[in-house]
């Protein structure tokens, strides 16, 4: 955001406190005001939306926090992205060209969404169409969905170890159904690290929201 540094803490200091007291209607109002202001929504959201949120999944890395803090956290910026950003994206983007299409979504097992909807809502302000899948999420659905969306990207994201494996089952259906060129796959998520993710073949790795973007764009540009 074009807007000092100060100005900036004491708006990321508000979302800190409508997660901490779960106050949708706080956060709300925050991004109305934010892009009243002359603020775009890319810019909110790197510049507020995603430091607050950063700091909140290392907290709950470091049991800091734990999920009801989590839940929290995700259902004021799910509200702060339903009712603010994702109508300022469609206002703003008109007949503009699509950057890709990309089926996102949780990976079987695992029922977290904040760092999916981070990438999610970072994909859409960067141009891209994004079909959310939502939490656990089967492999097979990947696929299913990404070829009724005639996607080129399938995002995965995973939190829990125990999910991880179905990234590895994606690679193989695809591999198995012959789909593996149609298809680039990318992964990313607490439980999963970049020498993991290359271990099962995936085409990329996203360590944050703002690299799973460029990773996607990375991708495509060399199609």
């Amino acid at each position: 955001m074009n807007a000092p540094e100060s100005e900036m803490e004491g708006m990321r200091e508000v979302l800190r406190s409508a997660i901490s007291a779960g106050d949708k209607t706080q956060g709300v109002e925050l991004a109305q005001a934010a892009l009243a202001a002359g603020a775009s929504p890319l810019a909110f959201f790197q510049g507020v939306v995603e430091p607050v949120l950063n700091e909140i999944g290392e907290q709950f890395a470091r049991l800091e926090i734990f999920l009801p803090e989590l839940m929290r956290a995700g259902m004021v910026v799910e509200a702060m992205q339903k009712e603010v950003l994702e109508p300022a994206i469609v206002a703003a983007g008109g007949e503009s060209s699509i950057a890709g299409r990309v089926v996102i979504g949780t990976c079987q097992g695992d029922i977290h969404d904040i760092g999916k909807n981070m990438v999610a809502l970072m994909l859409q302000v960067n141009g891209f169409e994004v079909k959310d899948l939502g939490t656990n999420v089967p492999p097979r659905t990947f696929i299913d969905a990404a070829k009724q969306e005639n996607a080129d990207i399938i995002a995965m994201s995973s939190l829990l170890t125990t999910s991880m494996p179905y990234v590895r089952d994606l690679v193989e259906l695809l591999d198995g159904f012959g789909l593996a060129g149609q298809f680039q796959v990318v992964a990313g998520g607490a439980a999963v690290t970049r020498d993991w993710a290359e271990s099962t073949g995936v085409n990329g790795f996203g360590e944050d929201a703002v690299e799973a973007v460029n990773i996607c764009r990375s991708l495509l540009a060399k199609q």
